[in-house]
């Protein structure tokens, strides 16, 4: 709820198509703000409607490719998904790793995981612990639009008065068998800055309190697999806005981010591109149990 606040604290105003409006937005943003034209009126229009959009997912079916930079290099896989959003249960299974997780909050607090290699042991993990998330830039608990509308939601909401110079729409393009609408971000002001490490903070408790990518901020500090409390006073590495560059493919039918590309200083960083989308197709709860007769646990 607070990023949602936090999005439309600052972009409320594009909504309006109104010279009042545009009178309201410069006052906003300040005296030196250029002026805001109906195409930019256009452009948060498109982007609030992805947000809106995600929040009325209710079940999702779809294929996800990912490709994550990690410690090792790149890591890539691709995985199928089933999820109902309320109550939260989701299953993924990841032909290339052979690998099924389930997760029903009706059932447990921990998620079911089979990997179909030795030893073939179907354990239980909790989803946000540290075996789940090695090598694993976001958890099962992250699957769905919601999160990813919320993470570009968050990149832009950092730029304030200056996101007119640094997002552009650059019209309908198609993308994974998708008429979409295409935005890029770009902040060549992208870099580091050093902070003090508090009482009690984590990595992800940090990055969640600057908004900053948690697995970007891991690994600027080498902290890959550190999810304990770090040492007060310490100094790592934050960087200043959410990601350097980031290219968001909006599908025009459903106005969901179908694909998303996060890029640092080096370059690329993550992307995620959703197929076979089955949007708000009510799925048998039959699906969410582990006994279900198409998995293997």
């Amino acid at each position: 709820m607070r990023l949602k606040l936090i999005f439309y604290t600052f972009f409320l105003p594009f909504l309006m198509f109104s010279q009042r409006a545009k009178k309201s937005v410069r006052l906003h943003a300040g005296e030196n703000m250029k002026e805001v034209s109906n195409e930019h009126f256009r452009d948060y229009k498109l982007i609030l409607g992805m947000l809106d959009s995600s929040k009325q997912v209710k079940y999702l079916r779809y294929e996800l490719r990912s490709i994550e930079r990690i410690e090792t290099g790149y890591s890539t896989s691709m995985s199928k998904v089933k999820l109902q959003v309320q109550p939260r249960k989701s299953y993924l299974k990841n032909a290339g790793n052979n690998l099924e997780v389930l997760y029903n909050a009706e059932e447990s607090t921990k998620a079911t995981v089979k990997p179909h290699v030795f030893p073939y042991v179907t354990v239980t993990l909790e989803p946000r612990g540290n075996i789940m998330r090695k090598n694993q830039h976001f958890t099962i608990m992250d699957l769905g639009f919601d999160f990813t509308a919320k993470t570009i939601a968050i990149a832009l909401s950092k730029e304030k008065e200056q996101i007119l110079n640094h997002l552009t729409y650059l019209g309908k393009h198609e993308k994974n068998k998708m008429n979409c609408h295409l935005f890029v971000y770009e902040n060549t002001d992208f870099n580091y800055y050093d902070y003090t490490v508090q009482a009690k903070e984590t990595v992800s408790s940090i990055s969640a309190k600057l908004t900053v990518n948690d697995y970007m901020l891991r690994t600027k500090n080498k902290l890959y697999d550190n999810y304990n409390y770090l040492k007060e006073g310490s100094l790592i590495k934050v960087p200043s806005f959410y990601c350097k560059k980031a290219i968001f493919y909006i599908d025009e039918k459903t106005m969901l981010p179908i694909s998303v590309s996060i890029y640092d200083e080096v370059g690329l960083f993550e992307s995620y591109d959703y197929f076979n989308l089955e949007v708000n197709k009510p799925i048998d709860d039959a699906e969410f149990h582990k006994n279900y007769k198409d998995y293997k646990f």
